[in-house]
């Protein structure tokens, strides 16, 4: 199975150094020089590392098949995969694939479907739509997704009061309506 390990942004310098948005917990490992990626979204439909570095939180890399600005710029949005046949899986986490499409659910009941997970230095984030069709973020932590069951098809999550609210255009849940007028 392919899994998706980061996303190229915008073109750093005139040498084809591109900006990642990493998508994986073990950057070290797999932007090391020589690692090889699938591309989708781009003309190109494989890349090779040529170089890594951080310049402050951000990722740069550096592929062999890069070479200037112009062919970096081209490149801006497309997705790297690895085969995660070729991985060993040790670690209690969950892939984003395994997590699209599961049930959002507060008890018993259903009050989304998550669309996407955005990883963070910090702790990750669930994009859930919700039923009323708004995109909310909820943090992935124990306290607040204490059950993800894969083969069940949902996940379950304790939520603070107020979370599925917080940010709707009509003001419910919270009185920031009241406030503007």
């Amino acid at each position: 199975m392919r899994l998706q390990v980061a996303r190229i942004g915008k073109p750093h310098g005139i040498r084809g150094e591109v900006t990642v948005q990493v998508l994986t917990d073990a950057p070290e490992d797999r932007f090391a020089p020589g690692e090889v990626f699938e591309v989708e979204d781009a003309t190109l439909k494989t890349l090779t590392v040529e170089g890594a570095r951080w310049n402050k939180e951000i990722l740069l890399l550096a592929f062999a098949e890069i070479l200037d600005r112009n062919g970096a710029e081209a490149m801006r949005g497309a997705k790297l995969f690895i085969d995660t046949d070729e991985v060993e899986d040790d670690s209690e986490g969950w892939y984003e694939h395994e997590l699209v499409d599961l049930e959002a659910r507060v008890a018993d009941k259903v009050v989304g479907k998550i669309t996407a997970l955005r990883t963070g230095n910090v702790q990750d984030l669930l994009v859930v739509e919700s039923v009323e069709g708004d995109e909310v973020y909820v943090p992935f932590v124990e306290s607040i997704v204490p059950e993800v069951n894969i083969e069940g098809g949902y996940i379950l999550m304790t939520p603070p009061e107020g979370l599925f609210e917080v940010n709707r255009e009509d003001g419910a849940g919270s009185n920031a309506a009241d406030k503007d007028a």
